[in-house]
């Protein structure tokens, strides 16, 4: 029997199967990435979504319609205050995310919260400490650690096929591809450009295949030339407005305390190959071997015959990574298990971030303490 479908999105739960009592998922923010959890909450077993939450009306209603979601609220405060949702579902603009972080975990809602979890280290600080006092799971939404070339990457790291792993270099780059919305070029709602929006996918990644070493020192630049010429424009939107107050570019280089390097670049508009889409991609160099995401190849040295290996990785898992990290979450609330992706993960992430900005304003380089 084919998957049903419910309100335009693909549902993967057979309609006759019996299920113990669902987690209840409430949705705050319900356009743009929203509609890439949906599905999620739609497959995973152990949920529903019984509220949604959004300042425009009109939105709010038809996404309600789609989703056959009655229970529709005007503010994120008032879904959070339902006593019937047991989630909390965060796709804000970043400036919202820690107070509705914040409120949720102290109404004793577990929180999954799309990335950056806050734009700022202080603020994803607050939300550990919600976190804790509450009891409550807490989760940043990097959903390209759920893709399947990211995981058969990890797995053969994590069996030490590179060694130690002493350098990575790491973009995003797109070439005309801003977005166009107040909600990603204002910093009011955003906190940043491209190192906030796209820096924060590619850099969490490639933490996480490093195995989280500590930074030490971070050097950065910033740069916002193309978008000041006569005509400038994104292939996103339309013309580039003048009201922009964020960065188009980035670059830093990283120090990590176990001697290891890491050198960042990110762009919404930059003259790079890719006139569609972004390139992304991430170099890992250890002393037993490099690797390339996501071609996902593992690259060996036999010294001994003098002969360069280029492995190609197999894909084991499909499926959307979007939806993935929703079902990972829900199951991890339902299990006991811990949070797929931990705030302290997300908090060295943009604790590099920030000293990028930091660095880029004083024209300096950043120590890190602690």
């Amino acid at each position: 029997m084919p998957a049903p479908v419910i309100g335009g999105f693909l549902s993967l739960k057979g309609a006759s199967q019996a299920m113990p009592k669902k987690l209840k998922v409430g949705v705050i923010g319900v356009g743009g990435i929203a509609r890439t959890h949906y599905p999620g909450w739609l497959e995973s077993p152990h949920t529903e979504i019984v509220a949604l939450a959004d300042i425009r009306a009109d939105n709010l209603k038809k996404q309600g319609a789609e989703l056959g979601v009655s229970k529709l609220y005007s503010k994120g405060e008032d879904l959070i205050a339902d006593k019937e949702i047991d989630i909390v579902d965060i796709c804000t603009p970043n400036m919202y995310h820690t107070p509705l972080t914040v409120a949720a975990l102290e109404a004793g809602k577990h929180v999954l919260c799309e990335k950056p979890l806050a734009p700022k280290p202080a603020d994803i600080k607050k939300m550990i400490a919600a976190r804790d006092k509450s009891g409550k799971l807490l989760m940043t939404a990097q959903h390209f650690r759920f893709e399947g070339t990211s995981k058969a990457l990890k797995a053969e790291i994590s069996r030490g096929v590179l060694g130690e792993v002493y350098h990575a270099r790491s973009w995003m780059l797109r070439r005309s591809g801003s977005p166009t919305t107040p909600g990603f070029v204002l910093k009011q709602h955003s906190g940043g450009g491209p190192v906030i929006d796209i820096g924060v996918h590619i850099l969490d990644l490639t933490l996480w295949m490093m195995g989280h070493p500590k930074p030490v020192t971070v050097t950065g630049v910033t740069q916002d030339k193309l978008r000041r010429l006569p005509g400038a424009f994104s292939n996103w939107g339309g013309p580039v407005k003048k009201e922009w107050d964020v960065e188009e570019f980035a670059a830093a280089f990283v120090r990590f305390e176990n001697g290891a390097t890491l050198i960042l670049e990110v762009a919404w508009l930059l003259n790079h190959p890719k006139t569609h889409g972004e390139d992304m991609q991430m170099w890992l160099y250890g002393d037993k071997g490099g690797a390339h995401w996501p071609q996902n190849l593992i690259l060996k040295t036999d010294n001994k015959t003098r002969q360069h290996l280029d492995i190609q990785l197999q894909n084991a898992e499909g499926g959307e990574a979007h939806a993935k990290e929703c079902v990972a979450f829900a199951d991890a609330v339902a299990t006991g298990k811990p949070s797929p992706v931990p705030a302290e993960e997300s908090l060295a992430v943009l604790t590099i971030l920030d000293a990028l900005y930091q660095s880029a304003a004083s024209g300096r380089e950043i120590v890190l303490k602690g």
